[in-house]
């Protein structure tokens, strides 16, 4: 897999993850030149016209996703309904490492899964959060209820978010960014929470309705 921009290299730097990496030939950055050389890191200098790419891509190894099985000892872990923008999971990784967050599940089928755009959305968080892959979405559910989690959904039909007294393990879930959750999922959810909208929209990017209950669970 191939990854890019200044704060994915300073995240993954020193995870021994980086295999090579494509410096642009007017790459100034001196910090991430310095540390190349200083760490034998492999490089090359190509050509790179993409400023998105901020003159800088590293070869890594595909993503490895985490045992689900290591979530149980977890206090809060978000559980994403197939979503299906990969810009949606970078930002949601992103709020979940800076909200102290460490599990997040997704699906294998019909949804996004870690790739490049995630890597750069994420701004390097993923670096320091766990995101494991399962086959079904609600077993899944029904393992972590086992394990003592109180799992809330998130729907324009639930109770507004802030009159919820939260459990002590929450297994949270976002919805799909068109469709919401599927039905099965909502009906295997203990308790479903909104967010009131006062203004003409009726609803929130997923990104966005997640940061703030995710905030809104951390500072209870």
């Amino acid at each position: 897999m191939k990854v890019y921009g200044k704060n994915v290299f300073n995240e993954l730097k020193t995870t021994n993850k980086i295999k090579k990496v494509y410096l642009s030939k007017k790459f100034k950055d001196q910090d991430i030149l310095n540390y190349i050389h200083n760490h034998q890191i492999n490089f090359e200098y190509i050509d790179i016209y993409d400023k998105k790419q901020q003159g800088i891509i590293m070869e890594i190894a595909d993503y490895e996703y985490a045992n689900i099985k290591n979530f149980y000892q977890e206090k809060i872990v978000i559980m994403l309904d197939h979503l299906e923008d990969p810009h949606n999971l970078g930002a949601i990784i992103r709020t979940c490492e800076a909200a102290g967050i460490k599990a997040i599940i997704i699906p294998k089928n019909r949804s996004v899964s870690i790739n490049d755009t995630v890597y750069k959305t994420s701004a390097g968080a993923l670096a320091n959060v766990n995101v494991a892959l399962v086959n079904n979405l609600n077993q899944t559910i029904k393992e972590f209820k086992n394990h003592g989690f109180f799992v809330y959904g998130t729907s324009m039909e639930g109770i507004n978010y802030k009159k919820q007294d939260y459990a002590d393990k929450v297994l949270l879930i976002i919805g799909n960014e068109g469709k919401g959750m599927s039905h099965l999922v909502k009906e295997n959810c203990d308790e479903i929470i909104a967010i009131p909208m006062k203004g003409k929209v009726n609803s929130l990017n997923a990104s966005v309705a997640a940061g703030i209950i995710i905030y809104d669970l951390i500072n209870r």
